[in-house]
């Protein structure tokens, strides 16, 4: 199971620190994604984090204002986002995926990733 929290109410240009907590399953063998929701609209992506190496990638509109990582021995991913915006307003999820050799080419979609949780609202005033 995933489980996002950290969400909350913030101004504009303030941070906030998203936290993912896995349960259940090896968590260090997942890669692991942020997709957000805003009303009305389609769920996209916004981070992700591979499950070996580290390696990260960002969609272009948060890119330089937020960084995921990850913790295995505590079974957490983080996204820290600074600078936020107004449309930065969301619904955060936390999604993971099982080792897949092509993910580097599919990480930003959403039916790429085999397990998700609850999300928690983010709400950046202006």
């Amino acid at each position: 199971q995933l489980q996002a929290f950290g969400g909350g109410l913030v101004q504009a240009g303030g941070s906030l620190r998203l936290s993912c907590a896995a349960s259940g399953r090896t968590f260090s063998i997942y890669s692991m994604g942020w997709f957000r929701q805003a009303p009305g609209k389609e769920r996209e992506f916004v981070a992700a984090i591979r499950w070996s190496g580290g390696l990260t990638y960002y969609a272009e509109s948060v890119k330089g204002r937020f960084t995921v990582s990850r913790d295995n021995a505590k079974n957490t991913v983080n996204l820290q986002m600074n600078s936020l915006k107004p449309e930065d307003t969301a619904v955060y999820y936390c999604e993971g995926d099982p080792p897949r050799p092509n993910y580097g080419s599919t990480y930003y979609l959403q039916d790429e990733y085999d397990y998700w949780g609850q999300g928690t609202q983010v709400t950046v005033s202006s």
